[in-house]
């Protein structure tokens, strides 16, 4: 074994631009793939089974998957908006725990502005005993006022903090012309929860009745508020509620109701299978990338193969002169196929460096867009299974090499023929 290590240690430092090229290139294809299969895993769990702490959505008629995106991950733009009638019924269901109107529709600078109830902050739990909690020093906005609440993503992004006043923006693409007159006073800065919501900026929902600009229709027809004057319930409109059931099984019988019977409101649920819908659709592309990236693994593989057989004829000699010492064919073979097998196991360790490289930056991606966190701890098969088996692959690339090495010629070699 000693006599093994020493050739090919020797090997490597003779031929080191080429073996440093070769690990390079394995370590490329190695970190790709791994990438690939973890981030894609990584991501779909994080949309379909995270925890997002309500059970269902409830909104317009339309799209289940557009419903979601719009409300549980603030991307998309909303379906349409329903009755506020619709909220009070659903609210007062005894079969519904909590019931959240969200209205939306505006940004800030991209982020997106989302008009609520004190409920979401006092009542609703993000997991099983966590609420959002405002940063030391801030608090959560009054329902009566001008105040908003931002989520720590927004902060660290605008450089809002508290204290701070801002306009928000019609639509929900940043568009410097369509500034509303309205201005609102940043009272909170909420704690990282490592979801969607840090990207979010809360107000009131009367905030959103009144905006400028907005045009309640909750009563079939175009209803402006005057400054002061109270708001009837029945010309409000919100665009969903997130619903969190006193039972699981209120599910079904809602689903029936109101996806199956109903004509005018649809309802998300169970979120994490509407979201399945979407990686459904995509799964194609996350097909074609795990393809490239096992290609490029067997790209680095031939990289061994042509490395290897490149030096082999000035290596001949070498190998006829240890035959000529005493060294057994079989040797001469195993330290062709060590070569092999070291360069792909140093291949498959520079595949880790690269690994975590792609996976910091599209986690950095991931949570700018979505605030959906990617985790560099997050284990999975392709971890053990990639470097294995591109080690593997590595070792069946020497045995070309290997075989030409162990059948040289010691005569004809010695003899500089």
């Amino acid at each position: 074994m000693r006599a093994l290590a020493l050739l090919v240690s020797k090997s490597l430092r003779e031929h080191w631009l080429s073996s440093w090229v070769t690990v390079l290139s394995i370590g490329l294809g190695c970190g790709l793939t791994m990438a690939v299969y973890v981030v894609t895993a990584q991501a779909k769990d994080a949309f379909t089974q995270g925890d997002v702490g309500f059970d269902a959505v409830l909104g317009a008629r339309g799209s289940a998957l557009q419903l979601v995106l719009n409300t549980v991950f603030h991307l998309e733009t909303s379906p349409g908006n329903i009755p506020y009638a619709r909220y009070e019924e659903i609210a007062a269901d005894p079969r519904v725990a909590l019931a959240v109107p969200y209205a939306v529709g505006d940004n800030y600078r991209n982020f997106r502005i989302v008009g609520t109830t004190l409920t979401l902050f006092t009542d609703f739990e993000l997991r099983s005993g966590q609420k959002f909690q405002p940063t030391p020093g801030s608090r959560f906005f009054s329902p009566s006022r001008t105040e908003t609440v931002i989520g720590s993503v927004v902060a660290a992004e605008t450089g809002l903090r508290v204290g701070s006043e801002i306009s928000p923006y019609h639509g929900v693409q940043f568009d410097e012309s369509a500034k509303h007159d309205e201005s609102y006073t940043v009272v909170g800065v909420l704690e990282p929860t490592n979801t969607p919501s840090d990207r979010v900026i809360w107000i009131p929902i009367e905030g959103i009745f009144r905006m400028g600009g907005h045009v309640l229709r909750g009563a079939g027809e175009s209803y402006r508020p005057s400054v002061g004057e109270e708001i009837p319930d029945e010309h409000k409109e919100i665009s969903a509620v997130m619903l969190k059931f006193a039972d699981p099984k209120v599910g079904f019988s809602l689903d029936q109701l109101i996806n199956k019977q109903g004509k005018d409101l649809t309802l998300a649920w169970p979120i994490g299978a509407s979201l399945a819908e979407l990686f459904r659709k995509i799964g194609w592309i996350t097909l074609i990338l795990e393809m490239i990236a096992v290609l490029v693994v067997f790209v680095a593989a031939g990289t061994i193969l042509a490395s290897i057989t490149n030096t082999m004829r000035e290596r001949r000699k070498e190998f006829a002169i240890l035959r000529a010492l005493g060294a057994r064919r079989s040797t001469v073979f195993a330290a062709i196929l060590a070569e092999s097998t070291t360069l792909a196991g140093l291949g498959a360790g520079v595949g880790f460096v690269i690994y975590a490289l792609i996976v910091l930056a599209a986690a950095s991606m991931v949570r700018s867009e979505t605030g959906v966190v990617l985790t560099l701890a997050h284990f999975h098969t392709a971890l053990i299974a990639v470097p294995v088996g591109v080690t593997a692959l590595g070792a069946l690339a020497g045995i070309i090499p290997a075989r030409s090495a162990y059948a040289t010629d010691v005569a004809t070699h010695l003899a500089g023929q």
